[in-house]
């Protein structure tokens, strides 16, 4: 037995057999169409059946429309079905979906049949997202429910940019869903402050955007990324170690390191670290041990390491709501003028890197709504913006050949135009997804009979 990658295939094949399910199916239907088969009687063309939803619009009534301000399930089904229909829909969909949260602009769409009564329901098929649809079907007294998913395309894309202000604007100006930007905030979380771009620095990035009826409805996997800041190459690449996808720099180093830059995200430093700063309410210089992150009250913040929760309390001398970690090699971290607490933080609570923690308030001394946000290294309070913070884990020795394989396509995709087979893709990242075709010595043997082209191509790739 023995093994050739084509494509994106893996085919293995006993000698002498050089052949992949593809050809065994173009030579089969070939095959039969050079012995006339089906061409001995004249087959008539069926009409064309229009499909909406799967259903045979000829057969219904259809009706379409939106969810108007203050309309219920009943403002959409009243003279269609019972009330004692709607209310069963209403209970039996809770599974699926809560018709008590339906949102204006939703599309629904009505499929009824007429007899001497009137018209009757007999399928809705109501759109509660960009790509989930739940679907009623009524048949006497039998009630059917269920929910599908629209089919999604994805549409590689590369785009270039300098920053003018930040990298949300940046995006939003040249179309650019804003939802990559979240996902280059948390690949790069650990090695670029967002808090702290130049005028003029630059990223590329190669990305899958998400398509839905042919409308964008989001980001897909992020293949690649060069963001140069203060001068500096940050790449990130791709690639699955431990069973998990993760980013790199082109050395190797994973992108995650052990404190993230920041708290929180999208905001803005209203005061840095400064031992002797005048005190915005006392008016008397002061040291301010920490840094104020100016955001809107009820701004997520996430813990910047993996550690334990040590204090919870209300601090009389100003700090309002305050939270206090305690990570590993003497580092602590504290979070003043909270909000409120995240559900489940307690002290001992252990909390994950990047898990919400608790959300920016006003309370205590404060001017506005902000997060000043400390560390501390054995007790000393230090410079949150200067934290030193090492790589967690390096690409492991047995994947350097495949690390590097992926590394040279995505910076050959970063610098300029290259062929769809040069790109990384899913088969590349995940290689147990690969197809796999198994093929006997007898399959070889049939296809050599046939004389396929195809046959006599692979010949010459094995050779």
């Amino acid at each position: 037995m023995k093994t050739i990658k084509i494509g994106n295939l893996y085919v293995r094949w006993e000698v002498p057999a050089i052949i992949i399910s593809a050809i065994i199916v173009t030579s089969v239907l070939c095959s039969k169409c050079s012995s006339g088969e089906g061409d001995k009687q004249h087959v008539e063309k069926e009409p064309e059946v229009e499909l909406l939803y799967g259903f045979d619009t000829s057969k219904y009534e259809v009706l379409h429309g939106e969810v108007g301000s203050g309309q219920t399930l009943s403002h959409l089904l009243d003279g269609y079905t019972s009330q004692a229909d709607i209310n069963r829909i209403y209970k039996e969909s809770k599974p699926i979906y809560n018709f008590g949260k339906m949102k204006v602009g939703d599309e629904w769409t009505i499929f009824a049949q007429s007899d001497s009564l009137g018209l009757h329901m007999r399928h809705f098929v109501y759109e509660y997202s960009n790509r989930d649809m739940l679907f009623v079907s009524i048949e006497g007294d039998s009630l059917a429910i269920h929910s599908e998913q629209k089919e999604e395309t994805l549409v590689r894309r590369k785009v270039s940019a300098s920053i003018e202000s930040s990298l949300w604007n940046c995006l939003v100006a040249q179309n650019i869903p804003g939802e990559l930007a979240i996902k280059m905030e948390d690949i790069y979380g650990w090695s670029v402050d967002f808090f702290a771009l130049h005028q003029g620095d630059t990223f590329t990035v190669v990305f899958d955007e998400r398509y839905i009826d042919g409308k964008s409805v989001g980001v897909g996997t992020v293949w690649g990324s060069r963001f140069t800041h203060a001068g500096k190459d940050y790449y990130a690449i791709p690639f699955e170690q431990g069973g998990k996808l993760s980013y790199w720099d082109e050395k190797g180093a994973s992108m995650r390191k052990q404190f993230l830059k920041a708290p929180l995200k999208f905001t803005r430093i209203s005061s840095k670290f400064n031992p002797n700063r005048l005190h915005p309410i006392y008016k008397v210089r002061r040291p301010h041990l920490g840094v104020d992150y100016a955001a809107p009250t009820g701004t997520p913040v996430y813990a910047i390491a993996d550690g334990t929760v040590t204090a919870k309390y209300w601090d009389k001398k100003g700090g309002g709501n305050v939270l206090k970690l305690k990570h590993t090699n003497g580092y602590t971290s504290s979070y003043l003028h909270l909000s409120k607490y995240a559900k489940g933080i307690n002290v001992g609570t252990r909390v994950s890197q990047g898990q919400t923690i608790c959300y920016v308030g006003n309370t205590g001394a404060s001017t506005g709504p902000h997060l000043d946000f400390r560390v501390y290294k054995n007790g000393k309070a230090i410079d949150p913006l200067k934290i030193p913070s090492n790589p967690v884990e390096p690409i492991k020795k047995a994947n350097e050949a495949a690390f590097e394989q992926i590394k040279a396509k995505v910076l050959a995709e970063l610098e300029g135009e290259v062929s769809e087979s040069e790109r990384i893709n899913s088969y590349d990242l995940y290689p147990s997804t690969r197809p796999e075709v198994v093929l006997t010595a007898a399959d070889s043997v049939r296809m050599k009979a046939e004389k396929s082209a195809l046959y006599k191509a692979l010949g010459r790739i094995e050779s």
